[in-house]
């Protein structure tokens, strides 16, 4: 969330932010309701410097009738205070609900736009594959090489089930050490995140109340992650770090989970969006400096990108536009990997920095070096998600004779280097 301080200071850039991610909120509403609230507390707070000094007055009181009068205030003190304060109970947690769903200020390097359709490509990676045979998608791939069960998968699970097999869950493991070896190389603490989370571990990242209908929730009213950014943004909450310790960066690895509410009849075939899925997530915590946030931002953003040349998968990075920012993103990257069947991109990264967005919500600070105490700065980014890697790797390495091609960074990882059946 933003600070309150700079949400009254700053209200039209507040009005611009909702106007920019296309956010539907009233802040004049919103500033209303925090004018009542502080009424109410320097009230409730004048009520309560009244009894303590009624109190004195009783215990000094020299006859019986003086005593008598002072309890009479207060006791008219006590029926307007609890009725203050009653009142106080239901507009501060107005308050709290309504603080929950003001946007961050995008970065000035955000453009507008509508939808991701809107977001500008910053760069490219790698030569396009030109196929001199009819290519197959990663459903029909996955069918003949025996890879991916779906019928089974819908059977057992429902829609967007599956069952990962043979080759392909061997391949799916082998990327996940790749990807570890490469991060752990460049100082991220490698962590078995849990996917399951409580309220307030989903509240703090912002992923409450926003995406309520995206998210799993359970019998006994935790979640069901659907990114180990959750959990790892939540192995700090309420604690004071040491500026000397920042930046901190974790790998954090975990079954994902998402409903895919607002996605039927999109890719509904195949591994691209499915209920249930791996995923290593770079996550970090800095200085509350912005510079510092926008370098690592360009690093992890690199990092997931190395992963991709390793891969040689083509790729390339997008700048979302504010349209396609979530609430608490300040800047976001998309990494889409090139799908030849579909003849066009599509999204297998992101990488964004949120400023002291999350941290603010879960009371993540540091300590300065002068004694100074601050909210740390948070960022996020991809590192890889399977299955969804599948699809471009299958696809863009697919040979004539229905074999597939293994990249050699994943040899060392698996006893074979392509996949074929007799």
């Amino acid at each position: 969330m933003l600070d309150i301080k700079f949400i009254r200071e700053n209200p039209d850039k507040v009005k611009e932010a909702c106007r920019k991610k296309k956010v539907n909120f009233d802040i004049n509403n919103f500033l209303s309701v925090d004018a009542k609230r502080r009424e109410l507390i320097v009230a409730i707070e004048n009520k309560s410097a009244m009894k303590n000094q009624a109190n004195k007055r009783i215990q000094e009181a020299k006859t019986k009738e003086d005593r008598e009068a002072v309890i009479a205030q207060m006791r008219e003190l006590d029926r307007n205070s609890d009725n203050e304060e009653d009142e106080f109970k239901k507009v501060n947690e107005e308050f709290e609900r309504l603080m929950l769903l003001v946007p961050n200020i995008p970065d000035e390097s955000v453009s507008d736009g509508d939808s991701d359709a809107d977001n500008v490509e910053v760069r490219k990676w790698g030569k396009i594959p030109e196929f001199k045979f009819p290519i197959k998608d990663h459903v029909q791939i996955a069918k003949d090489l025996d890879l991916v069960d779906f019928d089974r998968g819908a059977k057992v699970v429902g829609f967007r089930g599956y069952f990962l097999k043979r080759e392909a869950f061997l391949i799916c493991m082998a990327i996940w050490q790749y990807a570890t070896d490469i991060l752990v190389k460049k100082g991220f603490i490698p962590v078995e995140a849990p996917s399951l989370v409580n309220k307030v571990a989903m509240t703090g990242t912002g992923y409450l109340p926003q995406s309520k209908d995206e998210v799993y929730k359970t019998h006994d009213g935790n979640y069901l992650a659907g990114t180990s950014e959750v959990a790892m943004m939540s192995y700090h909450s309420n604690e004071t770090l040491k500026e000397e310790d920042l930046p901190i960066k974790y790998m954090g690895f975990s079954p994902c989970f998402r409903t895919e509410i607002g996605s039927y009849g999109k890719d509904t075939q195949g591994i691209l969006r499915v209920h249930e899925f791996m995923k290593i997530e770079q996550v970090v915590l800095c200085k509350n400096d912005k510079e510092e946030s926008v370098r690592l931002h360009e690093e992890i953003t690199k990092n997931a990108e190395e992963i991709l040349q390793g891969l040689n998968i083509p790729y390339h990075v997008v700048r979302n536009c504010a349209a396609d920012l979530g609430l608490g993103q300040v800047k976001k990257y998309d990494i889409e990997a090139w799908v030849p069947s579909q003849n066009k991109y599509r999204e297998t990264h992101s990488s964004s920095y949120f400023f002291d967005f999350q941290t603010r919500r879960l009371g993540i600070k540091y300590k300065t070096k002068e004694g100074e105490t601050k909210y740390a700065y948070s960022l996020n980014n991809t590192g890889i998600a399977t299955p969804r890697i599948l699809i471009p790797l299958l696809e863009n390495n697919q040979q004539k004779d229905g074999s597939i091609k293994i990249p050699k960074v994943l040899h060392k990882y698996l006893g074979f280097k392509e996949i074929k059946r007799k």
